[in-house]
């Protein structure tokens, strides 16, 4: 079992909280923000990460990895897989992104997170390293380049057997493609999302995130178009992959289940752990239901696919009538396609906003047209900036029966969630529940 650290005092969460800043800092040289500009040389960020992983004495080495990527459900198979070995009784270590409450959520072995305490030692030992990194050719690692660094020196303390990775953005050229020989590569499905970065067609997507395929390694996909999955076999033969099928029917959480029971079986978990890892599943800011009477839902949907399955789930809810508070992250590009679905299923609208680090809200203003274009004639939508203050109004108003619904980011669930529970609580428990 991970090591137990007594409960972090005041002074080591305000040490944590520096180290996250210091982190947060190298934000502007993201993936995301430089990928535009240095078009013609993508591979500079696997170069930049793997420069910098030899530098701090190749953590990555060693490890079994299964890499996870896809349009939606790679955080939720990610973790079934994880708990699964766990139950198995291996060490393991899991990294995801984005977190939702406080950063300690990307970095996981078995049943806890990292403590505040272990990561701000750890980048403190990183200082050094990113100051030499900055005299490089190569550069200073990005945020999430750095992140993926503390996970891995982290699992490597640990003594972790497994890895599972989830790829932050696209595949191809995202940091966690530095590995070298993952037993498993997955792609949940392929949907539009971050087409600014990985392409404006499924095709060019479904390269992009295909990237993470690698020799010798099983490849599984819930993809079911013929076109792509096309694409995915042509990758497996040209590098010498293990293409194959997995069960692909039912709902998006049927088909997440189905990828994540495959992977579980091929490296050897047995039928009884994977089901009682599967049953210890839960995630933050999925669909999580948080309050009831009324029933106040929290659910990170950022793109057409994950709100697609969020309006699914919203199907088998029983409820008099559905509130939506609704903010969208100023990276998304396609956020009237998000929103479709949704919007018309609303009794009341509330757009707020949200700010963390250089993530920021759209302008409620600029989604109002698009709100308006598909609601229902008698549905009201009006703007309350701060979103305490719009979940206060529903509250306010509704009924037991009713449901209270925040979606269209993971930051705004995850800001919201620190009203159930706050970040000092996930910070001394290691855990979101």
């Amino acid at each position: 079992m991970p090591k137990k650290f007594p409960p972090p005092t005041k002074a080591e969460i305000l040490r944590f909280r520096e180290a996250l800043a210091f982190i947060e800092g190298f934000s502007n040289i993201s993936f995301r923000k430089n990928y535009g500009r240095k078009k013609r040389n993508p591979e500079l960020f696997i170069r930049r990460t793997r420069r910098f992983l030899n530098l701090i004495g190749s953590p990555d080495k060693d490890f079994k990895f299964i890499h996870v990527t896809g349009t939606a459900g790679k955080g939720t198979v990610s973790t079934m897989v994880h708990n699964a070995l766990v139950s198995e009784g291996k060490r393991v270590g899991l990294f995801t992104s984005p977190y939702t409450t406080t950063a300690i959520e990307k970095i996981k072995v078995n049943n806890l997170y990292i403590s505040p305490v272990e990561f701000a030692q750890l980048v403190k030992n990183l200082i050094p390293f990113v100051a030499k990194a900055k005299r490089s050719p190569a550069g200073t690692p990005s945020t999430f380049e750095l992140f993926l660094a503390i996970a891995l020196l982290y699992f490597k303390k640990m003594k972790c057997e497994w890895v599972v990775l989830e790829a932050g953005l696209g595949g191809r050229y995202d940091a966690t493609n530095v590995i070298k020989s993952p037993r498993v590569t997955a792609i949940t499905n392929i949907d539009f999302d971050h087409t600014e970065i990985l392409g404006k067609t499924l095709r060019e997507i479904a390269t992009d995130k295909g990237g993470i395929i690698k020799k010798g390694s099983f490849f599984l996909t819930t993809e079911t178009r013929p076109r792509l999955l096309t694409i995915f076999k042509s990758l497996c033969r040209f590098k010498g992959g293990k293409f194959m099928k997995v069960r692909n029917r039912g709902s998006y959480r049927d088909k997440n289940l189905s990828l994540a029971r495959k992977i579980a079986q091929i490296i050897g978990v047995s039928e009884r752990n994977i089901k009682q890892g599967f049953e210890q599943t839960i995630l933050p800011c999925r669909f999580e239901r948080v309050s009831q009477s009324p029933t106040v839902i929290l659910d990170g949907a950022h793109n057409r696919a994950k709100m697609r399955s969020a309006v699914t789930n919203l199907t088998e809810l029983k409820y008099k009538k559905l509130f939506v508070i609704l903010a969208i992250s100023n990276n998304n590009k396609d956020s009237k396609a998000i929103i479709k679905p949704l919007i018309p299923l609303a009794d009341e609208i509330v757009l707020t906003s949200f700010s963390r680090g250089d993530h920021n809200s759209i302008d409620s203003k600029d989604i109002l047209p698009k709100v308006k274009h598909f609601k229902r004639k008698e549905t009201r939508v009006s703007i309350i900036e701060d979103m305490n203050e719009a979940l206060n109004y529903f509250l306010a108003k509704s009924d037991p029966e009713d449901c209270v619904l925040v979606t269209g980011s993971f930051f705004l669930a995850g800001q919201m969630r620190k009203r159930w529970y706050p970040e000092d609580l996930v910070l001394k428990k290691r855990k979101s529940f």
